[in-house]
């Protein structure tokens, strides 16, 4: 399937069921970058707009752009209209920005799906002399609890193509040759979902390797999800662990 169409069927689960950021985190962009209210940001794969969202809160004007219809139409419903806000379908490797007009560049939960040479070429082009590309990841822990044991291993055993498409794919030694050589930066924070076993549900169902209801190994995860939570549950609850990781630097 062609990445930019990957979470058409996915919306509704994809808005009410993935991780926002942490408050350090936007704390740490906004005095990476320099910015203020009023500056301008690109959030480039920006999805159904959650991190566009947390910009604006601290009165940034935000261009987001996002290739795939549904996810904008989303990110629209969610923000539009603002004058703070404004949306472009259209793939990050040709925004249609203009040019020398960002004073910063933010891809949440994006960058993974970028042809990286081409997104360096376009962000080199949007941005204003010597301001700062963000690279945000919300990086689920794989360990520390049963749960997250377990629930790591569904995804290796029944997920459609978990491995090949995992963000984690992206190596360091990338990150360092996307940005301008000596200026990546890597903070991290702490993050955390609580769910009962429909939040569970709507979570893994809003990713984009987990098999869709006609998949033969549709109904065998949602069976195995149930017996993990059931089975690692307290209160009711289980913790979704993440470490936001924050990439920064000049292109």
């Amino acid at each position: 399937m062609d990445s930019k169409e990957r979470f058409s069927s996915r919306v509704e689960d994809y808005v009410k069921y993935r991780p926002g950021y942490p408050a350090e985190a936007l704390d740490s962009i906004m005095e990476q970058g320099g910015l203020a209210a009023e500056s301008y940001v690109a959030d480039v794969g920006a999805g159904t707009g959650i991190f566009s969202g947390l910009l604006m809160e601290r009165g940034v004007r935000v261009m987001a752009i996002e290739p795939n219809a549904d996810m904008a139409r989303a990110a629209w419903t969610a923000h539009g209209p603002n004058e703070l806000f404004g949306i472009m379908l259209a793939p990050a490797e040709d925004t249609g920005i203009s040019s020398n007009s960002m004073d910063a560049i933010t891809c949440a939960q994006s960058f993974h799906w970028f042809d990286m040479e081409g997104a360096r070429a376009e962000f080199a082009r949007i941005l204003k002399p010597d301001k700062k590309v963000f690279l945000i990841w919300n990086t689920r822990k794989t360990s520390g609890s049963p749960f997250l044991e377990r629930y790591e291993e569904l995804l290796h055993s029944l997920g459609t193509d978990y491995g090949k498409v995992n963000h984690r794919n992206v190596t360091e030694e990338q990150l360092n040759a996307f940005f301008r050589e000596g200026t990546m930066t890597l903070n991290r924070f702490s993050n955390r979902q609580l769910f009962d076993f429909d939040g569970v549900k709507g979570r893994l169902l809003s990713s984009s390797y987990a098999p869709q209801a006609g998949d033969p190994k549709h109904e065998p995860m949602l069976e195995e999800l149930r017996r993990i939570f059931d089975e690692t549950q307290e209160d009711g609850k289980v913790n979704f662990e993440y470490v936001t990781e924050v990439y920064s630097g000049l292109v």
